[in-house]
C-alpha cells in the first residue's frame, strides 16, 4: 500500500501538469496557429499550381520572358521571368544601398554614441517603422521621382520612374529593420572581447574592425536577410515609383515591375478560375518560395555561434 501511494504521489505533479487549464489553453493556441499557417501555405500552394495542373501551361513557360495573359491580344504566354528578376533586382539594389547605412548607424548606437544620442536615435528608428508604405510611395512620387528626373533630362535619359527609384524607396523602408537587428547583434558580442582587444593596445576603430565586426558577422548577415525579406513583400510603395513596365529589367534607369506590383495591378482584371487569375496565384507561390528560402538562410545563420 505504501509503494502504491508513493507511485501515485510521484505521478501526481505530471498529472496536474497535463490537466492544468493554462497549459491546455496555450497548447490549443499553439495548435491553432500551426494549423492556420499550414492551411495558408497549402491554400497558396494549391492555387499556385493550378496554372500547370488545370490550364495545362508548361512549367518551363513560367521562365519565359514574355507576359501576354490576355487571349484577345494574341497567343497567351504566362512568362514570369521579368517579374521574378525584377523582384530580386530591386531587393538586391535596396540591400546594397541600405546595408552600409544601417550597419554604420547600428555601430554608432552600440559603440560610439553617448547615451543622449542613443536615446534620440532609437525612437527615431521606431518612427520610421510606423510610417505606412503608401506614405513612402507618395513621397517617392512627389519628391524622389521629380528630383531624379530633373538633373538627367538634358543627358538624353530619365531616371524618374525606374528600377533605381524603387530600390531607393525600399532601402529607406528596410533601413530600420536592418539597423535594429544589427544593433542587437553588436550588443550580443561579449564585452570581454572588447576589453581584451583594447588591453593589447588596439584603438577603438581597430577593435571594431578586427574584433567586433567579425564576431557579429552572423547577426549582421541575418539583419540583411531579414531586410530583404521585408523588401520582397512590399507592393504599394514600389508600385508607385517603379514605372510598372512589363518587360525584362535591363538598366537601373528604366521602368520595370515586380511580382507584387503585377498582382496588385491585375487582380481586378481577372476572373477566378481563368488562366490569368491562376498566373497571379502562381506569382504568389513564387513569392512564398522566395520568403521560405530567406527563412532557411536566417535559420542557417542563427546556428552560427559567436567566435570565442
Amino acid at each position: 500500500m505504501t509503494a502504491t501511494t508513493s507511485v501515485l504521489a510521484a505521478a501526481k505533479p505530471g498529472l496536474r501538469a497535463r490537466l492544468d487549464p493554462a497549459r491546455r489553453i496555450t497548447l490549443a493556441a499553439a495548435g491553432v496557429v500551426i494549423a492556420l499557417v499550414g492551411l495558408l501555405l497549402a491554400f497558396i500552394a494549391w492555387n499556385g499550381i493550378q496554372l500547370v495542373t488545370t490550364s495545362g501551361v508548361p512549367v518551363l513557360q513560367i521562365l519565359d520572358p514574355t507576359w501576354q495573359p490576355d487571349p484577345g491580344s494574341g497567343p497567351t504566354v504566362f512568362g514570369l521571368l521579368p517579374f521574378i528578376l525584377g523582384t530580386l533586382g530591386v531587393m538586391a539594389v535596396a540591400a546594397v544601398i541600405a546595408t552600409p547605412l544601417s550597419i554604420g548607424l547600428a555601430l554608432f548606437m552600440a559603440e560610439v554614441a553617448p547615451n543622449w544620442a542613443r536615446q534620440v536615435t532609437r525612437p527615431s528608428m521606431e518612427v520610421f517603422v510606423g510610417i505606412p508604405s503608401v506614405v513612402y510611395g507618395w513621397l517617392g512620387i512627389t519628391i524622389l521621382v521629380p528630383f531624379l528626373a530633373g538633373p538627367l533630362r538634358g543627358l538624353g535619359f530619365t531616371l524618374g520612374f525606374s528600377w533605381f527609384a524603387g530600390s531607393l524607396v525600399l532601402a529607406l523602408m528596410i533601413l530600420p529593420t536592418i539597423t535594429s537587428v544589427a544593433y542587437d547583434a553588436f550588443l550580443t558580442v561579449p564585452s570581454d572581447m572588447r576589453t581584451a582587444s583594447l588591453a593589447l593596445g588596439t584603438t577603438r576603430w581597430q577593435t571594431i574592425r578586427h574584433v567586433l565586426l567579425p564576431a557579429a558577422g552572423a547577426g549582421l548577415a541575418t539583419a540583411v536577410v531579414l531586410g530583404m525579406m521585408r523588401a520582397a513583400g512590399e507592393a504599394l510603395a514600389v508600385q508607385m515609383v517603379i514605372g510598372n513596365r512589363m518587360a525584362m529589367p535591363t538598366s537601373l534607369t528604366q521602368p520595370m515591375t515586380t511580382l507584387t506590383s503585377v498582382i496588385t495591378l491585375d487582380m481586378g482584371n481577372t476572373v477566378s478560375g481563368e488562366p490569368w487569375n491562376q498566373a497571379l496565384w502562381t506569382m504568389g507561390l513564387v513569392l512564398l518560395l522566395i520568403s521560405l528560402g530567406f527563412v532557411l538562410i536566417v535559420r542557417r545563420l542563427a546556428r552560427r555561434t559567436v567566435p570565442a
